[in-house]
């Protein structure tokens, strides 16, 4: 298991655009991957759209990224550079 801690960079924060991206890059790996706010501890599967809106992640929340799986480590740095690159907003 993979996990550290990201912030949301873009203006827009995790809308449903960036969520959208978010969930399909996700959904390529066969990992379990989850998102957990640092604030307040609600957790999202990171497969799921609806799962993911509910974090209610604007620009500057903090979330917990967990990452277990066969092919956890290419999952992992993936999500990561997404969050990295601002789902291309930046």
């Amino acid at each position: 298991m993979l996990e550290t801690n990201l912030k949301v960079i873009n203006p827009l924060g995790l809308h449903a655009r960036a969520a959208a991206q978010l969930v399909k890059l996700a959904n390529s790996f066969n990992s379990e991957i989850r998102l957990t706010r640092t604030d307040n501890l609600v957790i999202a599967d990171a497969k799921s759209i609806l799962s993911v809106l509910t974090l209610a992640a604007g620009k500057g929340v903090e979330l917990k990224l967990t990452v277990e799986g066969s092919d956890e480590k290419q999952a992992f740095e993936a999500i990561k550079e997404i969050f990295r690159k601002g789902f291309g907003e930046i």
